[in-house]
């Protein structure tokens, strides 16, 4: 799922309002760990007075360094596959959900530029996960265009509408 447009602030309010009205309705705690975003999906989330009933922690695990050490991403996995890639974010959302004792888990990695790009990872190209305890992780590939602003603003509403699908699934 590709957006059209970059959201606005109301439009990503309005996301973290439906999340907290179904977390609350199934008495469940989420998690984020975000790398590209750098805390705008804990940021948009905490927000909402009373997120603490159902937002649990959030972590920028920005290095790869961070990755391992904070989310449990294995060195093998970022040698061979790289921070931007399937293999990596499926791990990020893995070890949020077990270090952060969360239920749901989301998780972000990406190009968000203007630099670091090449020709097979180009800039705007976000990886985003999703687990629920006791499921199986899955990942989604994006291709997000515009500034560094637009790609992180449209991977923070991707990954807020695929817990929004994470829960009715």
């Amino acid at each position: 799922m590709e957006l059209l447009s970059v959201p606005t602030d109301v439009q990503l309010g309005a996301l973290a309002t439906r999340i907290a009205a179904a977390m609350q309705q199934h008495r469940l705690m989420l998690a984020a760990a975000e790398s590209c975003t750098g805390g705008w999906i804990a940021k948009t989330l905490t927000d909402l007075s009373g997120s603490s009933a159902w937002f649990e922690a959030g972590v920028v695990s920005y290095s790869n360094e961070a990755k391992m050490s904070l989310l449990g991403v294995r060195r093998e996995t970022l040698e061979r596959s790289g921070a931007v890639s399937e293999e990596t974010v499926l791990e990020m959302v893995s070890g949020a959900l077990d270090r952060l004792h969360a239920d749901v888990a989301v998780a972000v990695t990406g190009i968000a530029g203007p630099t670091g790009g090449t020709p097979e990872k180009p800039v705007g190209t976000v990886w985003i996960g999703w687990r629920r305890r006791g499921g199986a992780a899955r990942a989604q590939l994006f291709h997000f265009a515009g500034d560094r602003e637009a790609v992180r603003r449209q991977t923070v509403a991707a990954a807020l509408e695929g817990v929004l699908a994470t829960l009715t699934d």
